[in-house]
Parts: C-alpha cells; structure tokens; sequence
C-alpha cells in the first residue's frame, strides 16, 4: 500500500460496501453477457460502452443502449443478456480478493456492515446468498428501495438510516467513480478499491482515497482500530 495514503480520520461506527465490482467480480461477468448478447443480435458495440456503465445501474444502461441502437433492439439486448446473466448469478460470482477476510474481520469486531448497491433487490439478494456473502451483513440496501440511483446519495443514507447510524461516521468501500462521488454526497468517507476502471484525474481530483486492494482498505482500518 501507497506510504501517500492517508489514515483514516476516525474509527467507523459502520462500514457500507457497494457488491458489484467490490465484493463480486460480477462487472466482467455482466460485461461478457452484455456483449455477448450484442454479438447475437447483430449489434456492433465497442468494448468502451460496458466500461462506461460501471457503477451507474438500470437507467445508465438503457440510455447509452438506446443512444447506440434505439430503445426496442436495447429492450431485446438486455432481456437476453439478463437470462445469460441470471445463470451466472444463480451459480454463485467469484468474490474479489480479500472480501471474506475483511468482512470477518469486522464482524469479530463487532463493527456493523451495510451493503448499498445499485442492483435491484431481488437479484442483490440472490447474488450475495450464491456467493455465501449475505449472512455477513447487518443491511441490504438496494436500487429498488430508493427512489435514485448512484450518484445520488439516497442508497448509502439509506443504508447509515438502517443501521441507526450518523453517515458521517460510516465508511464506505466502492470500486467506481460513480459510488465514490455517491459516498461524498452523503457526508460519508469513501475509500476506491479500483476494478476494471482505474481513476482519471477527475476522480483523483475528490481527493478522496485510493487502494489497490481490499488488503490495503483492511490495514487502514487495521490502523486506525489500533489507534482507537
């Protein structure tokens, strides 16, 4: 881990993670399915589009689908790239390096663990049982439960709320931009543990902090746990 990372500025009452992309190694997954689906239809769409809809959820998806090839052939892509992905959920997401130390790390602690996702709930829920992630968690906040998606703040105040906690003192894990700037609007402190897209200067510019792993995220709670 970077020396230039800063510590953390205060010990979390709660610690919120995002799924997709930070505890489930599911955006290659959707990104496979989605241009699969593409390829079978017909459709000539660069691998640049799926990276753009990291992070942004359903509505994100639809709009830049429809911008490309009109709202009647994205309505067909996405139902047929959603049965491929459904399969590959069902079957249980491979977790992202790391995942299952911090959570038990945490739940020894006793400290509270939220997640807050731009997945619908029914799906959210059954990916994170598949993947054997979801008795870890206190919370499950998702895009149905709020009336906007990331990077409106409401899913991570939801999440704080659920859990009776001030969003000021809860700790949030995102792997995109889009989560990190959800994170700042709701008053909380994001640390980025980067997937498939590496931070521009625009997201280096929330100053907010950057790791490379969920090992790195766990040592600087680690150290501000040791400090108390």
């Amino acid at each position: 881990m970077s020396p230039c990372i800063p510590p953390l500025p205060f010990q979390p009452d709660a610690v919120i993670f995002d799924m997709d992309g930070l505890m489930l190694d599911s955006e290659r997954a959707i990104n496979i399915c989605m241009a699969r689906a593409a390829r079978e239809l017909g459709h000539d769409l660069p691998d640049t589009l799926w990276l753009r809809m990291i992070g942004g959820g359903d509505g994100l998806c639809r709009r830049l689908l429809s911008e490309r090839i009109g709202a009647a052939a994205t309505d067909a892509l996405l139902e047929r790239a959603e049965v491929m992905y459904d399969a590959v959920a069902d079957a249980g997401i491979d977790h992202r390096p790391g995942i299952v130390e911090l959570l038990q790390f945490l739940v020894a602690r006793g400290i509270p663990r939220a997640v807050a996702t731009s997945t619908r709930r029914p799906l959210a829920m059954r990916k994170l049982a598949a993947a054997g992630l979801l008795p870890y968690f206190d919370a499950v906040c998702t895009a149905s439960d709020v009336p906007r998606p990331k990077p409106a703040p409401d899913v991570y105040l939801l999440a704080a709320s659920t859990l009776g906690m001030e969003p000021s003192r809860c700790l949030v894990l995102e792997d995109s931009p889009t989560g990190v700037r959800a994170a700042l609007a709701a008053g909380m402190t994001p640390i980025q543990v980067p997937d498939l897209l590496e931070p521009d200067d625009e997201v280096r510019a929330l100053q907010h902090r950057i790791v490379d792993s969920l090992g790195d995220a766990q040592r600087l709670l680690e150290a501000r746990l040791a400090i108390g």
